[in-house]
């Protein structure tokens, strides 16, 4: 039973990084089942019995990456009993982009994403990675008297900034200076909210 689970693991594996690759390189449109298969190394049929459909496999690469980025973010990041600043914010946001700017990921999580999947089941995903680290910092940045409405409101439009330069990044030539010039406008934006 467990080489069994073993292998089921290991075709798995093979699937997602053939996909991630053929993802990256073609876009998930250009892409079909049995070109996964062929750079898996596998049967088309051992990619249909892990995954259903093709967006399946897509979502599975995407949230991967995801869950890369964060735990690349989460090394970085400063200790929790350090007090947040609009600057310490607007790195780690600049780390988010520069990151899901990488040629392997910028497709996937940047373009093709939010169309394959749909704009809610994009945002969940980048939620479940994300929002929980945005929203500490925000509350770190905001005086101890704020409400608690207030720091949700400040987290959501912080959010809702980091998915539209994200957004952004990936329908332009050169995303990176786009990325440059939002974490700018942000830690500009923090800087008033923690003044305030």
């Amino acid at each position: 039973m467990a080489r069994q689970a073993e292998r089921s693991a290991l075709t798995i594996q093979s699937v997602l990084d053939a996909a991630r690759v053929l993802f990256a390189a073609h876009g998930y449109d250009a892409v079909s089942m049995d070109m996964i298969a062929a750079e898996a190394g596998i049967a088309k049929g051992a990619v249909y019995h892990h995954f259903a459909a093709k967006r399946d496999v897509f979502e599975r690469v995407l949230d991967t990456i995801q869950a890369n980025v964060a735990v690349a973010l989460a090394a970085n990041r400063a200790p929790v009993a350090t007090r947040a600043t609009a600057r310490s914010i607007a790195r780690s946001v600049g780390a988010y982009l520069d990151a899901a700017l990488q040629p392997a990921a910028r497709r996937i999580l940047l373009v093709d994403g939010p169309v394959v999947l749909g704009w809610q089941r994009w945002r969940e995903i980048d939620d479940r990675y994300f929002a929980a680290g945005i929203r500490r910092g925000v509350a770190s940045l905001m005086p101890e008297e704020a409400k608690p409405a207030e720091r949700e409101a400040v987290t959501r439009l912080v959010m809702g900034a980091i998915m539209e330069a994200a957004l952004a990044c990936g329908e332009v030539d050169d995303p990176h200076a786009i990325a440059r010039d939002f974490v700018a406008a942000l830690e500009k934006m923090l800087s008033g909210v923690q003044s305030s």
